[in-house]
């Protein structure tokens, strides 16, 4: 069992490609001490020590960037490229009634439609098809109910049902398309600066690992 162990070498398995770089090049000074190797077949090769070297000057010359952006320090909410530390949420401004109003992306469900493939609709609208992203399960992670207001509201129409899938940006940012203003990307602390008590306190039961 031990001479079977020793052919398959289990702990030599378990180095990375640089290890393993590391133990030839060790043999091979090895037997240039002892005059049992060719110096010629060394010529031109980088030896895993001139990398290691390489990388810590790398390292030592490395400076992180600034942590506060131009939109940090001009208050840009509509710019995605603020708060690095923290995660954003998408928030449009919509018309109900005469009144406009902050919100999360929504938009109305269509038969034949399943409730995740409205959310990826308005998110692809919204977006000009601009942003990528990965939604978190088929399965709604919230909802809200809410009334009409009175100027829009009928009898048989009395107010909706919203609700909310998490999905994490990929790639893309919102496009700014017809009025200014529309839309902001808010910390879970500047949400309150937006969204009306009832509504900020639904979402904020599936925000908390923001």
């Amino acid at each position: 069992m031990a001479a079977l162990l020793q052919q398959v070498e289990v702990e030599r398995s378990l180095y990375s490609d640089h290890e393993l770089r590391a133990l030839d090049e060790a043999q091979r000074l090895a037997k240039k001490k002892a005059d049992l190797y060719d110096e010629e077949q060394d010529q031109g090769i980088t030896l895993t020590q001139d990398l290691e070297d390489m990388w810590e000057q790398a390292f030592l010359q490395f400076r992180p960037g600034a942590r506060e952006t131009e939109a940090d320090k001009k208050n840009d909410r509509t710019s995605l490229h603020r708060k690095l530390d923290r995660n954003l949420v998408l928030l449009v401004r919509e018309k109900l009634g005469d009144q406009d109003f902050w919100m999360l992306p929504q938009v109305e469900w269509q038969p034949g439609e399943t409730l995740r493939g409205t959310a990826e609709r308005i998110l692809a609208t919204l977006s000009e098809n601009n942003m990528e992203a990965k939604f978190l399960g088929n399965a709604p992670c919230g909802h809200y109910k809410f009334k009409f207001p009175k100027a829009v509201r009928t009898e048989s129409d009395l107010g909706v049902k919203v609700f909310f899938f998490k999905a994490l940006l990929l790639s893309g940012d919102f496009v700014q398309a017809g009025e200014k203003g529309r839309h902001v990307w808010a910390s879970k602390e500047e949400l309150g600066d937006y969204l009306q008590p009832k509504y900020l306190a639904q979402v904020r039961r599936f925000l908390l690992d923001l």
